[in-house]
């Protein structure tokens, strides 16, 4: 068996380059929509087709890991990210965009992401310390959006989307190296109860309504993730604070959920993990109203950013360590993965929708408003869960 600070190291750099990349993508809307003639709904379209792709394939793809192992995964999905990004850089038309940013792409991030590298990662950290380490592999998604996305923004201004794209999909490559850190067969952990069939793994989680409600938040999240990290450069760009402080303000989100994703991840190994998610999408309904409420300026655009970044990814280790913690680590990618499939179908509308309504309307007062209401939904359906392992485990 590996050593664990070698999987999480590994599994962290892999999400840095995957996520850090795929963040990057709300700054080509403004040059690629109108060089391509797709108008903002299309280009939306595109990234709300990779998210419910990813989604989609995401739970076949995590039972795939969870046979076979991460690293013959991750490869695999590395190649279909450098052909996306390629592809993109090709593309003529709307359709050219929907087939390689849109479906390769969403393929290549099921295969490359959390629900991948947590189910390894989970399999080698002993439970009192999985959150942590599921905090610590988050962050590197934070770490990527913070290096990568004023890369991004200095590549498309000084040679435009093209060579961009073209750079990124060389710097994905280097995530063909990495999964070999990932790599291995996985294995039954200790105190895992009598062996379980995949089948049997879901018919346990399908009859537990806590997995139905992490579902439900889950949604919530991935809603105000793709909305914000799709259109917040261009809304910033339509308010004429420019594209240079769109990209700052990506930036900064991940520079801050470097620390949010550590602190929620730790806080999950000392307080009980539905608590802390409730309170992470109040916090969320509370800085968006804020945001709102208060005059548009640089400093206001980047203190949201700020805060929003604290709270983008804390949900991740805490809704994963929750599965984890209730039905056990050996299909942890699978279970985890259908948990996610719900946050890429709230992806899909977080992305399109906003785009298709500011076609029509000229504004994205409308996805702010959702997006306020949304947190406190799911702020109250995290309360009922119940969260104790099951029985199965209780018993081993």
């Amino acid at each position: 068996m590996k050593r664990p600070w070698i999987v999480i190291a590994c599994a962290a750099f892999i999400v840095t380059l995957a996520m850090g990349v795929r963040q990057s993508f709300g700054l080509f809307m403004p040059q690629m929509s109108v060089a391509l003639d797709t108008g903002r709904e299309n280009f939306g379209l595109s990234i709300a087709i990779a998210n419910l792709v990813w989604g989609l394939a995401q739970p076949f793809v995590g039972a795939l890991g969870d046979r076979y192992g991460a690293g013959r995964v991750v490869l695999v999905g590395t190649l279909l990210y450098v052909i996306g990004l390629v592809g993109a850089a090709l593309a003529s038309s709307a359709l050219g965009l929907h087939l390689t940013f849109g479906f390769t792409i969403g393929l290549a991030l099921a295969a490359t992401t959390f629900v991948i590298v947590l189910g390894a990662v989970g399999r080698v950290v002993p439970p009192e310390r999985r959150s942590l380490a599921f905090g610590i592999v988050t962050a590197g998604g934070s770490l990527g959006q913070f290096l990568v996305v004023p890369a991004a923004q200095l590549l498309l201004g000084e040679y435009g989307y093209h060579i961009a794209l073209i750079v990124l999909a060389g710097l994905v490559g280097l995530m063909a190296v990495l999964a070999i850190g990932v790599a291995g067969k996985p294995a039954g952990a200790a105190g895992e109860g009598p062996r379980q069939s995949m089948k049997q793994a879901l018919s346990e989680a399908s009859t537990h309504r806590g997995y139905w409600l992490l579902n439900a938040g889950f949604f919530v999240c991935g809603f105000q993730l793709a909305f914000i990290a799709t259109h917040f450069p261009a809304y910033l760009d339509d308010r004429g604070l420019g594209l240079e402080i769109g990209a700052t303000a990506l930036a900064l989100i991940g520079l801050f959920n470097i620390f949010g994703s550590y602190l929620f991840g730790l806080s999950g190994d000392h307080w009980r993990k539905k608590y802390v998610l409730s309170g992470i999408y109040t916090m969320r309904a509370v800085v968006i109203g804020l945001f709102l409420f208060l005059p548009l300026t640089t400093f206001t655009a980047l203190a949201f950013a700020s805060a929003m970044g604290f709270l983008w990814l804390g949900t991740v280790p805490l809704t994963s360590g929750l599965v984890g913690q209730i039905f056990g680590v050996r299909y942890l990618s699978t279970l985890y993965g259908i948990v996610f499939l719900s946050h890429q179908v709230g992806s899909f509308f977080g992305a399109w929708t906003a785009g298709y309504v500011f076609d029509r309307t000229g504004s994205y007062d409308t996805a702010w408003t959702a997006s306020i209401l949304l947190s406190l939904f799911a702020a109250l359906v995290h309360l009922p869960i119940r969260d104790a392992p099951v029985a199965r485990l209780q018993t081993a």
